[in-house]
């Protein structure tokens, strides 16, 4: 059972070019290919090891590929593979020292190691007894961002309170503000959703990033308006098009203005590790927590980082332990022994920060954790810096050489500059014909992509996700869309059909404002975009009757200050119900229940709007 196991796994990354890399089924596939009901007998493993091929491997997207180009890397290597193995095998819950030391040290020892490798300063590691910095491995980015959010709102609170002691804790929330760029990703709008705090999106540049006039501007609207302005989310390789929020603007004015500076560097702080990438890391030292992702470029298996200057804040937050989770060694058994002795309050304090330290339930939301370290100790250490600096220099040098491929096309542009290992292009004219080209290439399933919305313009955006990926891969992809795209142009000349876009991207300020983020495929994973970009293979359109008639959906216009996330949630409604409309075989059942859809969504429309003017900034 076990070889057999181990066997498959290599076999399956060995042999991965020969797979379709974008999965040919459609919704509810699997509900054909398994029972309705549990087993009640125990089935051989031969057969369970049957069906992985018969009923899994056929509705997989397969991120290992060399094909793959979607979204951002999600690697993985054998180290990394052997270490979340025996981390399985141990399957330790590492809520406390106490509950598995070596899980909780090691964890502090390799997040000191991230950040020496990737340059940080010594504030945000934890090299001293009396260090107040440190790290921990969250789940993802967006539980990273969101428990930094709570940190700095819990941090403004308690501030704010000092010199308004008569205000309870929610009056306090209620004027609390938060700030991002358009370009941040939608996970920064849900931790200030969940935080019950009110999210500004601050426009960026033309370069795609957010600078500190406009940050200024921002901030003297909200305090005008009686407002507390507390958090900042800055971007280091933003999704849409790895763009990068200037920090040496932006971290002098949190710092004059008390805002927590929280660094979503997720994709971008991987590639810190090599020095000629680090100038865009200059005034990380303003920053309150950084954050980024080993598991999409260091060749780890999923899971997330974040660095934090001040771990008290995070204790003030999160800082909840029953008498079974005490011990010996706790914060709390210290403060039992040695606060009756007044000279032992500096052996106290330095102990105190030292064993914070081990307490990593205090770090996060949940109680327990993964023995997530021994992977990224295992491959570390078998890579070496150099072997990651390598797999990283090749990667950009691979999107380099796209961008040349690219840009020697008359047929295509490049809207904004190529960054490290991701290049995002569209064909010259209308959006229309970049999403027919997307949706023809993601049909065909050879190579996946997704598409982005830089300032109204849809793009394509293509990265470099797979280790395995080589120039002649690259090579072979760019023949590919050139040889679809000539397909599209072509088809375009012999039609008269007017073409629409399918992801209303007009008037780019309003857009921009509208959605709040700038990337059409899983910027939310519960935006419609999603549906136009990575499931365009799924749902082709054609030219019927029912096509022609939705256009009037796109004409649907809401206003700047309605929330992005609940119009993102209505506009998935309506592709969904387009999508079962069109499996309607009669025409004219499918305009009468289009029309009802209509009428439905034109309440929502209005019900939303009557919410929002309650709930959120005029």
């Amino acid at each position: 059972m076990r070889k057999e196991m181990v066997d498959y796994i290599a076999d399956y990354l060995q042999d991965i070019r020969n797979r379709r890399v974008y999965p040919d089924v459609k919704p509810g596939y699997l509900r054909t290919l398994v029972p309705e009901n549990a087993p009640v007998e125990p089935e051989n493993w031969e057969d369970i090891m049957g069906d992985v091929e018969r009923v899994i491997m056929p509705g997989v997207t397969h991120w290992q590929s060399p094909y793959m180009h979607a979204y951002f890397p999600a690697l993985n290597s054998f180290p990394s593979l052997l270490g979340d193995m025996l981390a399985d095998a141990i399957n330790c819950l590492g809520f406390t020292w106490a509950s598995s030391p070596a899980c909780t040290e090691l964890e502090t020892i390799v997040m000191n190691w991230l950040g020496k490798m990737i340059g940080l300063p010594e504030e945000f590691l934890h090299v001293r007894s009396d260090s107040k910095g440190g790290g921990v491995i969250q789940t993802t980015a967006s539980e990273a961002t969101f428990v930094c959010l709570l940190a700095g709102r819990t941090e403004a609170i308690r501030r704010y309170r000092m010199s308004n002691e008569d205000l309870e804790d929610a009056e306090i929330n209620n004027c609390l503000v938060a700030y991002c760029s358009d370009q941040a990703h939608s996970s920064v709008e849900k931790a200030g959703l969940i935080g019950l705090v009110k999210m500004r999106y601050i426009e960026t540049d033309d370069k795609l990033s957010l600078r500190g006039d406009k940050l200024k501007e921002a901030i003297a609207r909200d305090r005008d308006k009686g407002l507390i302005p507390f958090f900042l989310c800055a971007t280091l390789g933003t999704t849409g098009a790895c763009s990068f929020d200037n920090l040496k603007e932006l971290g002098p004015i949190c710092e004059a203005e008390q805002l927590w500076l929280h660094v979503d560097a997720a994709y971008a702080g991987a590639s810190f590790i090599c020095p000629e990438f680090r100038h865009w890391l200059n005034g990380v030292h303003h920053a309150d927590s950084i954050a980024f992702n080993p598991s999409k470029w260091l060749m780890v298996h999923f899971d997330c980082t974040a660095m934090v200057k001040n771990s008290g804040a995070l204790h003030r937050t999160f800082n909840v332990e029953p008498l079974y989770l005490q011990h010996e060694n706790s914060v709390g058994q210290l403060i039992f022994f040695l606060k009756k002795t007044l000279a032992m309050i500096l052996i106290l304090t330095s102990f105190m920060n030292y064993i914070l330290h081990f307490m990593m339930q205090h770090w996060q939301i949940p109680l327990s954790k993964r023995f997530r370290a021994i992977k990224l100790w295992f491959v570390i250490r078998n890579y070496g810096i150099k072997g990651l600096q390598k797999h990283i220099r090749e990667g950009v040098r691979l999107a380099q050489k796209l961008e040349a491929l690219v840009l020697a096309d008359p047929r295509f542009e490049v809207p904004a500059p190529r960054h490290l290992g991701m290049l995002v292009f569209r064909l010259r004219g209308d959006n229309e014909l970049t999403e027919r080209l997307l949706k023809r290439l993601n049909a065909r399933g050879r190579i996946h992509c997704v598409p982005a919305s830089l300032k109204g313009r849809y793009v394509i955006r293509f990265t470099v996700t797979s280790a395995r990926t080589t120039l002649d891969d690259v090579m072979r992809d760019w023949a590919e869309v050139r040889a679809t795209a000539t397909e599209v142009l072509d088809g375009v000349k012999t039609t008269n059909h007017v073409m629409r876009s399918r992801v209303p991207l007009a008037e780019t300020r309003d857009r921009n404002e509208n959605f709040g983020s700038s990337l059409l495929l899983a910027n939310s994973p519960m935006s419609p975009k999603i549906v136009n970009g990575s499931f365009a293979a799924i749902f082709d359109s054609g030219d019927s009757l029912l096509d022609q008639i939705s256009f009037g959906f796109d004409r649907l216009r809401f206003d700047v200050k309605d929330s992005p996330g609940a119009f993102t949630r209505l506009l998935l409604y309506r592709e969904i119900w387009l999508h079962v409309f069109k499996s309607f075989k009669h025409e004219f059942i499918k305009i009468a229940a289009y029309m009802f859809f209509f009428f439905v969504e034109a309440a929502s429309v209005v019900h939303l709007k009557m919410l929002f003017k309650r709930e959120l900034l005029k």
